[in-house]
């Protein structure tokens, strides 16, 4: 997972969570996964909202006006006890794993908590903001006709790393201008000392402190220098925003230099980008999601099928072109029935993968599909769609998990499986079964939120 430092991002983080090739990979159910009965509950999954955890994808907070102080370089302060016990404490495991005394010595020196950090973990930026509005924001005009021009100056590049890992150069793209705007965005935030925050606070235990003795052993091994070793506020590194166990895992030298530079190879860059998605269990070949329109009277209760089954239900693309001949799909409504709906695909499931959230995943796919040339969403976003708040969307999964469902976590991110949980549950409301959690849902359920 990686959180990252762009505004945008931290508001796509805003419905659907995430940070970064994502800290914490998409629970979401596959599309191919069978249709069960509309009436039994799924396993929960995480919803739309993204949340101020570290994800790959993961915009970084606005600035606080405050210098960033250039790694290894603190002003003079006094180590808290706290923070070098923190230290004593790790340097077994790290050394474990394979890091040298030498160079855990040289990442710390000087290295204090960041107490910019913390308060930023407590902001939800990214709740309540409707989902047209953060689509228009992350598919802009600019971002589009800047997409557009990179296409065109590495064509070549993208021609190869398309021929090679089978990712749709559009959507590399819209993964790269939302993270960085194309590179664009530079890093200021100290990996080793936001990490060392987070994992010294025990925040997301044991997550940051995983990250941290990762990146140790990227500064050991030379893919970066100690000062060049930049950031998000949560660590994600470099153009695709990678978090350091990404960066070991999915990163990789696709000019043949001996390096995996993700800071300035745009190569390197969209070709990671490709591997990480790869890796993720990307199809080639298959679209990651379709606008569509849905008859009047159709049982939404129906979430999932073939796109034969849909085909037969009578749901069929806005655009008029024709729903794949094989494959399986979900039916999602980002804001409820009385907006847009979109059949999803397998390929949706991995881009959340990269991050968390589904209004990121749809808002890259519609990026890119802009960027190839194709219009606009034709579906009205409802002018009174309000968002659920973190703490409410927690609650309902905890009210979900007491009425029997099963709910993989409680961090407020609700996958496919847990919207159709919400299916469930808005029938006996009598309400509109389209997944779409709401308060009026809440005031159903008994949810109240201080």
């Amino acid at each position: 997972m990686t959180c990252r430092p762009s505004v945008l991002v931290l508001l796509a983080a805003l419905l659907v969570p995430a940070v970064a090739p994502v800290m914490a990979a998409a629970q979401s159910t596959p599309a191919s996964k069978a249709a069960a009965s509309p009436s039994v509950p799924r396993p929960p999954a995480q919803i739309a909202p993204s949340q101020v955890a570290p994800v790959q994808g993961q915009a970084a907070p606005p600035s606080t006006g405050q210098p960033i102080t250039p790694p290894g370089a603190q002003a003079p302060a006094q180590v808290p006890p706290a923070f070098t016990a923190f230290l004593q404490e790790l340097w077994p495991d790290a050394r474990a794993k394979g890091v040298t005394r030498a160079t855990f010595d040289m990442a710390f020196a000087g290295v204090i908590p960041d107490p910019r950090i913390m308060p930023i973990t407590q902001r939800q930026p990214e709740f309540g903001q409707s989902v047209g509005t953060y689509i228009a924001n992350f598919a802009s005009k600019s971002r589009i006709e800047t997409g557009m021009r990179k296409a065109a100056e590495h064509a070549a590049t993208l021609d190869a790393v398309e021929k090679r890992y089978g990712v749709d150069r559009y959507l590399l793209l819209a993964i790269w201008g939302v993270e960085t705007n194309y590179g664009g965005m530079r890093d200021r935030w100290d990996v080793i000392r936001s990490l060392a925050t987070l994992a010294s606070a025990r925040w997301r235990h044991p997550f940051f402190r995983d990250e941290l003795i990762t990146a140790l052993l990227i500064l050991q091994e030379g893919h970066i220098g100690r000062e060049a070793m930049l950031g998000s506020w949560a660590g994600a590194m470099g153009q695709p925003q990678f978090m350091p166990s990404s960066f070991m895992k999915h990163a990789v030298d696709f000019t043949g230099d001996g390096r995996r530079d993700i800071w300035t190879s745009v190569p390197d860059v969209l070709a990671s980008i490709a591997n990480y998605f790869v890796n993720n269990g990307w199809k080639a070949g298959l679209s990651q999601s379709f606008e569509v329109a849905v008859p009047p009277g159709a049982d939404l209760r129906q979430s999932r099928g073939s796109f034969d089954d849909w085909r037969l239900r009578g749901v069929h693309r806005v655009d008029g072109s024709a729903l794949p001949k094989q494959g399986e799909a979900i039916l999602f409504f980002p804001s409820g029935a009385r907006g847009p709906a979109f059949l999803i695909t397998d390929n949706f499931v991995v881009i959340k993968r990269y991050n968390n959230s589904d209004v990121y995943a749809l808002a890259a796919t519609h990026l890119a599909d802009r960027m190839r040339g194709r219009g606009p969403i034709q579906g009205q976003w409802p002018t009174d769609d309000r968002q659920l708040s973190m703490a409410e969307r927690i609650a309902l999964q905890k009210k979900l998990s007491e009425l029997g469902y099963p709910v993989r976590n409680f961090t407020g991110h609700f996958d496919f499986d847990l919207r159709d949980a919400v299916r469930d549950v808005q029938v006996k409301a009598g309400q509109v079964p389209d997944g779409h959690p709401t308060p009026a849902l809440l005031s159903f359920a008994g949810v109240t939120v201080k």
